[in-house]
């Protein structure tokens, strides 16, 4: 279960809510789980943000049916930019907005239409590129963690094999093998 405040929804919103409090939804639903997975580790914070964000658009299109806005490609490209940016950095959505002079929630929107993935997903895939890269340059996989903005190896761990289907462990191994098997 999970309360949203409600200053982050409108009057109408709210006093609909306060008539059917429960959103029987299975996309909210799914976005309560991914929060709450989020929030087991501190490093995930624009994962628990966007997650967060999508529940009030989810209630807020049920309760209001407010029409979606358009998406915005321009916008979409100055917050990627702003990621590619400060990449390992731990920039929130919440910042992101206020540098960029828009709503959060426009903001996710703008940039999950624009590229097919929300902010967070991004920013996951070009960290596990980067440290990818500091790996095949002799980096050890707590380093190349580090360097590439996971708060941990752990961390760095879990998101490399959801992307690549392997292990840094196992990546660097088999870069040796394929560099012993030149070699020879």
């Amino acid at each position: 279960m999970l309360y949203l405040d409600p200053a982050w929804l409108s009057a109408r919103t709210v006093t609909a809510a306060a008539a059917a409090p429960t959103l029987h939804d299975a996309r909210a639903v799914v976005a309560a789980r991914h929060v709450h997975a989020a929030l087991r580790s501190p490093a995930d914070i624009m994962a628990v943000e966007h997650g967060i964000h999508e529940l009030r658009e989810l209630a807020r299109a049920h309760l209001d049916r407010l029409p979606s806005t358009a998406h915005d490609v321009p916008l979409a490209r100055r917050l990627r930019e702003l990621l590619d940016g400060r990449l390992t950095e731990s920039l929130t959505i919440a910042e992101a907005a206020r540098t960029l002079g828009v709503h959060p929630n426009h903001l996710m929107r703008a940039f999950s239409r624009a590229y097919g993935i929300p902010p967070h997903r991004y920013v996951t895939g070009r960290r596990v590129d980067l440290a990818r890269r500091l790996l095949l340059n002799g980096r050890t996989p707590a380093a190349a963690a580090i360097e590439a903005g996971f708060h941990d190896q752990s961390h760095l761990t879990r998101h490399f094999r959801k992307v690549l289907g392997t292990t840094p462990a196992a990546f660097v191994g088999r870069g040796r093998v394929a560099a012993d098997a030149s070699a020879r």
